[in-house]
């Protein structure tokens, strides 16, 4: 989050530091190709689902940039990231639905891998790459659900550290009046 800095105006950006951008970007290359292999040339879900995944990814890009001059809106942004996702987790889980595959539960096996999976640090496409791409549609489905709960889970608790970070530091107002006290008394 951002750091202490002269002047008003805090350290920001780095979203490509945050996991969740990361897992986000991951999610948003999976959805590409999720929706290229299964699903016809032009069905809409294809653009609903893929500007899921652009909007989840993109909004914590915009919040961080926008976490200089209002804490408001990098939470608001945050939160729509996590919204976007949460569409998105639904279009997956009406694909399995609707193709009578299972929606595996917290406990399934390969949700347990899942997690172990997602403990590798710097994790990119690639290392998710044989679940995101495996033959089977039910694992594939399955894994990005997994994916996206991950992440979704970590969007939240970005929020409630922006909360408490708002609650140390203020915001942009408060910096501001005690930047001009200070300057006034120098």
């Amino acid at each position: 989050m951002a750091e202490e800095t002269k002047g008003f105006i805090p350290t920001h950006g780095g979203y490509r530091k945050l996991i969740t951008y990361q897992k986000s970007e991951i999610i948003y290359d999976g959805t590409m190709y999720f929706t290229n292999r299964f699903y016809r040339k032009y069905d809409r879900t294809i653009d609903q689902m893929v500007q899921a995944a652009r909007s989840g990814k993109q909004n914590i890009a915009e919040a961080s940039m926008a976490s200089a001059t209002s804490k408001e809106t990098e939470i608001k942004l945050t939160n729509v990231a996590r919204a976007s996702l949460e569409e998105l987790l639904i279009d997956y889980e009406d694909f399995l639905r609707s193709n009578q595959l299972p929606i595996w539960d917290k406990e399934h096996k390969l949700t347990v891998r899942f997690r172990e999976l997602n403990r590798t640090p710097n994790a990119t496409y690639q290392t998710y790459i044989k679940a995101i791409e495996h033959e089977n549609p039910e694992i594939c489905a399955n894994s990005m659900i997994c994916l996206i709960k991950i992440v979704t889970y970590l969007l939240a608790k970005q929020m409630k550290g922006l909360e408490t970070e708002f609650l140390k530091q203020g915001g942009l107002r408060e910096r501001m009046t005690k930047a001009r006290i200070e300057a006034r008394r120098k």
